[in-house]
């Protein structure tokens, strides 16, 4: 297996620095030979086993705390067995954790609004890996109109709900001067699905509002509200909202439940704007529909540089993107969360996305 440096790693090293990195996964703890000699299939002894972890540590594959004669795994070594694993991942990403299941049956339950179902699939997400979640709300990028119904609430106003590609809902209240009965409103429903349905708001310009204007008559006034009601909910929903949850689990973790550590990260969940900028950072990327996953200084936050950031993006129809992170510590379950990452992306796309045939 090739480093990131170039340098190749023979059977036995890459053998003794994965024994290396899953066995701290587990502990916590540095590994020191005698572990590793009991850990694997080499039947190597442990002086043996001492040679090639010195040669892993002049490498910068681990490192020896001051206190301990074992060792752990450095930023480097971290990232060599990610990419390892996610290159073996490929083959058998169908797999899926019994636990992760229940993702399905939570996405199944189709809340009536998106930010509820955000913020349960950032709790659920929590509680499955034990560690800190967040989702960003999907933003627009040529987002079309699906839907437009326009209701009475009473005789000096309508509701205008417009839903957007994802099933994203927005409501909105127009000031009406005089009261519509109901065949006036239907004739309205009418007009505005059969020439709004399925367009991008770009295409919605002043030659198509002037058209529909002069069909709607004496009602052009409430036209011209809808459209601009169209274009507000659109431009709302590229506000970006960002939801946590699980932000203290980060205390299970020795490593990261020090003082100052742990309101680092805390402040950062709560103030979010260090979250939103590694949110669009992540669509930024030309490869942003995959999995990304960022080790210690590999983070562009500052508090999370002892940390692994595993972020994913999820659609929900055509344009509609928003991002996924679990925070942890640098030894999580990465295969279980690349695993989860995954699965959840799945169901979310099948269940409101863009490969519903009904969308």
């Amino acid at each position: 297996m090739e480093g990131s440096d170039g340098v190749e790693l023979d059977e036995r090293k890459m053998t003794i620095l994965q024994a290396i990195i899953k066995t701290y996964l587990e502990t916590g703890e540095p590994v020191g030979s005698r572990t590793i000699s009991k850990y694997t299939d080499l039947n190597l002894s442990s002086a043996t086993i001492r040679n090639e972890m010195s040669d892993l540590e002049e490498m910068g594959y681990i490192i020896q705390p001051h206190t301990s004669a074992g060792r752990i795994p450095s930023d480097k070594g971290y990232r060599l067995y990610v990419d390892t694993m996610m290159s073996d991942m490929e083959s058998r990403i169908s797999a899926k954790d019994k636990e992760v299941e229940e993702l399905k049956e939570l996405l199944v339950e189709k809340e009536e609004k998106m930010d509820n179902m955000l913020k349960q699939v950032a709790r659920t997400l929590a509680v499955n890996t034990n560690y800190a979640t967040m989702i960003s709300t999907p933003t627009c990028n040529g987002n079309k109109l699906k839907f437009i119904q326009l209701s009475r609430v009473d005789i000096n106003q309508l509701v205008a709900v417009v839903v957007l590609d994802g099933n994203i809902i927005k409501n909105n209240i127009l000031s009406i001067s005089e009261e519509l009965d109901d065949e006036t409103l239907l004739k309205l429903n009418i007009l505005l699905n059969t020439h709004l349905n399925g367009l991008p708001i770009e295409e919605i310009n002043l030659g198509l509002i002037a058209k529909l204007k002069q069909q709607a008559g004496i009602h052009s006034e409430i036209v011209g509200d809808v459209i601009d009601a169209v274009a507000d909910s659109i431009k709302a929903d590229d506000d970006l909202q960002i939801y946590t949850s699980g932000t203290n689990n980060i205390f299970k973790y020795p490593e990261l439940a020090d003082q100052t550590k742990a309101s680092g990260i805390i402040n950062t969940f709560e103030e979010k704007k260090m979250l939103a900028a590694l949110v669009q950072d992540n669509l930024s990327k030309d490869d942003a529909d995959g999995i990304q996953i960022y080790i210690g200084d590999e983070n562009q936050v500052e508090a999370m540089k002892d940390c692994s950031v595993v972020t994913a993006t999820y659609e929900l129809g055509e344009g509609m993107k928003g991002t996924i992170g679990i925070i942890g510590p640098k030894r999580m379950d990465y295969e279980k969360v690349v695993g989860t990452m995954h699965t959840m992306m799945s169901r979310m796309e099948e269940l409101y996305g863009k490969n519903r045939k009904d969308s």
